[in-house]
């Protein structure tokens, strides 16, 4: 453990894993950044992030910057006189930010890099159909996931894990990887390697209505893979009538369909599976615009196809 003064920036529930990790190390955390409180909800109440209401829990000092650029919060952040920043799942940094403390900045990204940088590293993982992934710790520079890794460790991904899933476990093996990370730099036992490019490198840009949308034109093992890697958000869709049906989960069954791609087939009762081009979807739970997220059966009691 490191007597550093260090302060956290990140926002959703991936990054607050992280924050326990170093304080229950006891790491000092003399600040942490997080995104601004923005309205949410049917009411538009303010809504806190998931880093700020557990900063709040342990007593921690809270900055909350609109830009990070703003020349009162780089005065706020300097006050702080941290040795070390730690960045987890928050926005692109300008340089006067992380360029701040003596011993930098460290982010902890969700694949191993150089793979998948950006934005939705977990759900291009899975999208893609990939059988292993990982979690990086890194030093942060100019462009964004190329600093120089620190340490790395390789996650298998199950054949049927979503994105929900495998975010849930790589919170942790971040963290972990984290506190290991800062130990190994505090003993000066670390030695950082530069990523090594090549041209097939696979990126993880954010994810848009286009990406969600199902194409029954692909194969069946494509669209298990969409399924999976958007769920449970942002979520893979398909028209159903003239609304729009999320799917969360589905599974393969093998087979030529006897029906064109795209269209479906139902007992009514226990099962509704969509043809793709070499086999169907059978759909294990979804939602319906307007209605709430269901198991097969109960869609099926409820609607008229």
């Amino acid at each position: 453990m490191s007597s550093w003064r260090i302060v956290f920036l990140g926002t959703p529930d991936f990054a607050v894993e992280s924050l326990k990790a170093l304080l229950h190390a006891g790491h000092t955390v003399v600040g942490v950044v997080t995104a601004p409180d923005k309205p949410a909800g049917r009411g538009q109440k303010l809504s806190e992030s998931a880093v700020k209401q557990y900063a709040q829990e342990q007593g921690l000092p809270i900055l909350q910057p609109i830009k990070l650029k703003d020349p009162e919060f780089i005065a706020q952040l300097s006050a702080l006189k941290p040795d070390l920043q730690v960045v987890v799942a928050f926005r692109m940094l300008p340089e006067t930010v992380w360029n701040l403390p003596p011993k930098g900045t460290v982010n902890v990204h969700g694949s191993l890099l150089p793979k998948y940088r950006g934005a939705a590293p977990i759900n291009w993982a899975i999208l893609n159909g990939e059988k292993e992934t990982g979690v990086s710790t890194f030093k942060l520079q100019h462009e964004i996931d190329t600093g120089d890794i620190l340490l790395q460790e390789k996650m298998p991904i199950g054949p049927n894990e979503t994105a929900g899933e495998l975010h849930d476990r790589m919170k942790v093996e971040g963290a972990q990887l984290l506190v290991k990370t800062l130990q190994e730099l505090a003993n000066g036992t670390l030695k950082a390697s530069q990523q090594q490019l090549n041209s097939d490198i696979k990126h993880a840009p954010k994810l848009f209505k286009t990406d969600c949308e199902i194409d029954w034109n692909n194969t069946s093992e494509q669209i298990h893979n969409q399924i999976r890697g958007l769920s449970p958000y942002p979520t893979a869709f398909t028209v159903l009538g003239d609304k729009t049906l999320k799917i969360f989960s589905a599974e393969i069954e093998p087979g030529k369909p006897e029906i064109p791609a795209g269209t479906f087939s139902s007992d009514h009762k226990s099962y509704l599976k969509f043809a793709a081009t070499d086999g169907y979807l059978s759909l294990k739970e979804m939602q319906l615009e307007g209605k709430k997220k269901m198991g097969i059966e109960e869609f099926l009691r409820g609607i008229r196809l």
